[in-house]
Order: structure tokens, then C-alpha cells, then sequence
């Protein structure tokens, strides 16, 4: 139950040299040999903590992040509408008022000075027409992004494209796993510091958040996938750009350390009572765990941008940077 080794690192490098078994079963897919890890960490957020060893199968993942031109794919053989897409049912939402059952999906909004950090709605906003199509409301458009990650996607669209695709989403530990790389002990996927060398490494946040944003690594929203360096075992974009829906009911690794939490019988089920939030406990929306940071990860607010770092996402929520990555497990 406690963090890695050196011995453990050792065993996660190597478990990236065992071969595949067989061909990729779709394009742009990475073999991510099985092992165990220490998944979680002890001296960051509260939610990561205790950190506890893992074990998990071999599995092929996609390199990349889903892109807007892979959904327009999909939407296009399927006809398949979003959740941001469709008017939000009246019996879910008791007492909202009107405007906000329409079709809508939430945008960071940068505002023009610092404001209170303690209060998000100064930033994020409930925007009518907002979607996959029109990430910033509207009045955007995916036009010369194809190759940037699909946003604004709720659970059960990230789900029902996995599905259509013959692949899954991830559980927690196997995105960990996949994200740490073979470097289990580093903080971050590639090492010790966020800019080696001066290098940025990922799509994140660079400034005074959420007013300032310097872009110093080329990009003040999303980034196309692969614009920035792979991890370890040939993934990109695993830290930063757009957080990662993974299918485990959301709970806190305290609550029982020693479960193999992110095992995929109890991602499909029995932990979902578990992830309602405490402190909300009128609103009955379940959460899902999502995994990554992204583009809006500072240094000096939040720094979520590392393997063991998670958050608590209700399912009937989409955002603008909030993304899927898909997997394949071998049956048997």
C-alpha cells in the first residue's frame, strides 16, 4: 500500500517490452503490456491518496486522443445527436429554470481581470449551443481543427462511440498505468519537471489562471493530438490538452484501499451509489472518473496535469476540455 520502488519501476519498464499478442485490432493502437503499480499518490490532492499497488491486464489503447474528424465519422454513419445536443429532460432537472434545459454544454470563459478563484462560474458558463461542433458556442466551429481532440462529449457519448468503434472506455488504473509510462515514481509522465530543459511537454496552462494566459507552449485552448512529445510506451497527449473520461464510478481511493478499484467488473457496476458527492446530496447525478488535466491546468491553481492526479465528472456533464481515448482488452 505504499508508493513504488525502484524494483517496481523496474517491472513496469520491462512489462513494456513484452510483445503484443498479435496484430493492433484497429489503427493507431499501442500495446500497454499488464503489470502492477503504485496507483494513487501521497503528497498531492487528498483524492489521490492512499497511494496502493494495482494490477492490471494487457491491453491495447489508442495513441491519440479521439479527434473531431474520428467523431464526425461516427455521427455521420450513425446520425447520433449528443447529450449537449438534445434538450435536457424537465423531470431530471426539478426546479431549473427554462433556458437551461436547452441544448447547451459548459465553456471556460477567460475573464478580462483576476477575479475570486474560490467561485469557478467566473470562468465557466453554461453556453445554449455549445457542442462538439461549436466548441466555444455557436458562433465556433471545427473548421481547421479536424485533427484536434472531440470536446464537449458526456459520458454516454463517449460510450456510445466506444461501442460503435468495438473498443471500451479505460478503467482508472489501466489509464494510470498507461499514462506513468514504465516511469512509475515520476511525478510526471515523461519525469521530475514539468519543463525539462525549457521544453513544454504538454498542452497546459502558462500565466496568471484563469485571466492570463501566455501560451508559452503554442496553444490557449486545445491542441492538435500529437502535437506534443509521447510518453514512454508511444501515447500522446496522455497529460494535458483534454481530460480523459474512464468508465469506474468516481469514489475516494480511502475508502477502500485495498479493492482493486478500477477493475473492470466493478467499473460496469456496484460502485455507482458510491460516486454521488457528498457534499451536494440533493443532486443524485452519478460521477464517472476522469483522468489527464488539461489546457486549463496551472501550476499556480491547478495541478492536475500528472498520472495520479483525478477528478470527479457527473455524467450528464460535457465540457470544453473534456475528451476520450478508447481501449481494446483481450477476452480470455
Amino acid at each position: 500500500m505504499g508508493q513504488s520502488t525502484g524494483a517496481s519501476s523496474q517491472t513496469a519498464r520491462s512489462s513494456a517490452k513484452i510483445r503484443p499478442p498479435g496484430r493492433p485490432p484497429a489503427r493507431d493502437m499501442v500495446w500497454i503490456a499488464g503489470g502492477s503499480f503504485s496507483m494513487g499518490s501521497d503528497h498531492h490532492y487528498p483524492e489521490e491518496a492512499p497511494a496502493h499497488k494495482v494490477r492490471v491486464d494487457g491491453f491495447w489503447m489508442d495513441r491519440f486522443l479521439l479527434s473531431n474528424e474520428q467523431f464526425r465519422r461516427f455521427v455521420k454513419a450513425t446520425g447520433y445527436l449528443t447529450l449537449a445536443e438534445r434538450p435536457a429532460n424537465p423531470e431530471d432537472y426539478p426546479g431549473a429554470v427554462p433556458e437551461l434545459l436547452q441544448p447547451s454544454s459548459v465553456v471556460f470563459v477567460k475573464p478580462p481581470r483576476p477575479v475570486d478563484r474560490g467561485n469557478h462560474y467566473n470562468w465557466w458558463f453554461y453556453a445554449g449551443g455549445a457542442n462538439w461542433r461549436h466548441p466555444e458556442g455557436p458562433h465556433s466551429s471545427i473548421k481547421n481543427r479536424e485533427q484536434h481532440p472531440v470536446v464537449h462529449l458526456a459520458y454516454e457519448d463517449a460510450e456510445a462511440y466506444a461501442r460503435w468503434a468495438g473498443k471500451a472506455l479505460p478503467t482508472e488504473a489501466e489509464w494510470e498505468f498507461a499514462a506513468r509510462g514504465g516511469l512509475e515514481g515520476a511525478e510526471f509522465a515523461w519525469g521530475d519537471q514539468l519543463y525539462p530543459g525549457g521544453r513544454a511537454m504538454a498542452n497546459t496552462w502558462q500565466g496568471e489562471f484563469p485571466h492570463e494566459n501566455l501560451c508559452t507552449d503554442g496553444f490557449e485552448r486545445t491542441s492538435p493530438v500529437g502535437a506534443f512529445p509521447a510518453n514512454g510506451y508511444g501515447l500522446f497527449d496522455m497529460i494535458g490538452n483534454v481530460w480523459e473520461w474512464t468508465c469506474d464510478w468516481y469514489q475516494e481511493h480511502a475508502q477502500n484501499p485495498k479493492s482493486p478499484c478500477c477493475t473492470v467488473a466493478n467499473a460496469r457496476g456496484g460502485e455507482r451509489e458510491a460516486s454521488f458527492d457528498p457534499r451536494t446530496p440533493e443532486i443524485r447525478i452519478p460521477r464517472k472518473v476522469t483522468k489527464g488535466g488539461s489546457f486549463l491546468c496551472a501550476p499556480g491553481y491547478c495541478r492536475r496535469y500528472r498520472p495520479a492526479a483525478r477528478m470527479a465528472q457527473a455524467v450528464d456533464t460535457s465540457t470544453c476540455h473534456l475528451g476520450v481515448r478508447c481501449v481494446v482488452r483481450i477476452e480470455g
